[in-house]
């Protein structure tokens, strides 16, 4: 209606004007109702026309859209194990910060992993006590061992002298007995040395990595022990968190809740326009935005982003072949933030929102190589979005009205 009557003053008024002082036709006289088509039929097409063209020109060139929402992600809570819950610790809806516990889960099978541990650890440390002593007891095998060879070996040395001297005086047979007898102290001295080194492997090698690996079963059972504590991630306010003791939570079929981080929709908009604008939309454009949870209030905006693929156009490959005449027409997804950088604080986290963005030539037209006519034009598309903006306001301060009143809530 607005581009109705402003096209009408540079058509409908003038062709009216000339016929009521150059032609002296008079309403409800040369101009009737039923007259009033061929009396000013120039003028009521060439509004029409202006009309159509001004209304694809700003559309085109300043795009609109309702479909605007502050997007926020929520964080789903749930533990990295399945199990019950066993107590809980906020509120159904209570801020919380990072590293606040939530709940915790029925954790009586992970503590008797981690004492199982612990007394694997402590009874391999008294093994490692009782290997030490056992190195002692090799020492002094070994010292005893090496007394009884010597003590074996100089009897033998004395009566093979005694032999050597004085042939037939040492009975051949008692030189054996003694011979074996050195050969049987010299095994003893290799085995009280041999079970020695088995003493001090154990001491230096066995039983530290049986402890080492005792150590890492107790991590590993701790870390289990750990997960049954649920913990917050972030900061940010835990809402509708029903969750009560004696409930299963299970991390991929039914999380616990949701909690929404900190500052979650305050920093950006996004809107999706037509897929005909994906021309004019550009980073860095101006926009302005209505969001219906702050009425009466324009935020101004810029566009930061456009989203180079449009959503309903992705496919995941499967046994059904993709009919594209199924697909309905998606958006231009486009990212917004505000240009003070508390703009969107007053705006509740997934509100709606009514978005304008206005292109903007001044580039061109301050160009050299930008011709007189060429211009005329740009400054004519840029003039037109003061059109929309003021539809725009327009819409804001009849928001809550069209709201409160005129939908019937």
């Amino acid at each position: 209606m607005l581009e109705l009557m402003l096209c009408s003053l540079f058509t409908l008024v003038p062709d009216y004007l000339y016929r009521r002082y150059v032609q002296g036709k008079r309403i409800g006289k040369e101009i009737t109702l039923f007259s009033v088509w061929y009396e000013l039929r120039w003028g009521i097409t060439g509004c029409l026309m202006l009309t159509v063209g001004l209304i694809t020109t700003i559309f085109y060139f300043h795009p609109s859209t309702t479909s605007a929402m502050l997007f926020f992600r929520t964080v789903p809570i749930a533990p990295e194990t399945i199990g019950r819950v066993a107590e809980v610790n906020v509120g159904f809806s209570q801020s919380v910060t990072k590293g606040t516990v939530l709940f915790t889960l029925d954790s009586s099978k992970q503590q008797a992993a981690v004492e199982a541990a612990k007394r694997k650890i402590a009874e391999v440390d008294a093994s490692l006590v009782s290997a030490k002593v056992d190195v002692v007891k090799a020492e002094a095998q070994i010292q005893q061992a090496n007394s009884d060879y010597k003590q074996a070996k100089d009897e033998l040395d004395v009566k093979s002298e005694l032999q050597r001297r004085n042939p037939g005086i040492v009975p051949q047979r008692d030189i054996e007995k003694l011979q074996v007898l050195v050969a049987g102290r010299q095994a003893a001295i290799d085995a009280a040395a041999a079970a020695k080194e088995s003493a001090e492997i154990n001491v230096a090698t066995l039983l530290p990595a049986e402890k080492a690996s005792a150590e890492a079963a107790l991590a590993q059972a701790q870390v289990e022990l750990d997960k049954t504590v649920v913990r917050a991630g972030v900061d940010g306010r835990v809402e509708q968190f029903s969750l009560r003791p004696g409930d299963i939570v299970n991390p991929l079929a039914r999380p616990a809740g949701v909690l929404i981080p900190e500052g979650a929709g305050q920093r950006s908009l996004q809107a999706g326009f037509g897929q005909i604008e994906a021309q004019v939309l550009k980073p860095g454009m101006i926009a302005e935005a209505a969001c219906v949870s702050v009425p009466w209030t324009i935020i101004p905006m810029v566009i930061t982003n456009v989203q180079d693929y449009i959503a309903t156009g992705q496919f995941r490959g499967g046994e059904q072949l993709i009919d594209a005449s199924a697909a309905r027409p998606g958006t231009i997804l486009v990212f917004l933030e505000p240009i003070d950088k508390n703009g969107l604080a007053d705006v509740t986290a997934g509100s709606s929102c009514i978005v304008n963005a206005y292109t903007s030539n001044h580039d061109k037209i301050a160009s050299k190589d930008t011709g007189a006519l060429q211009g005329f034009v740009l400054h004519a598309i840029d003039a037109v979005g003061l059109v929309h903006a003021m539809l725009l306001r327009i819409q804001a301060l009849l928001l809550p009205i069209q709201t409160l009143v005129l939908s019937g809530h």
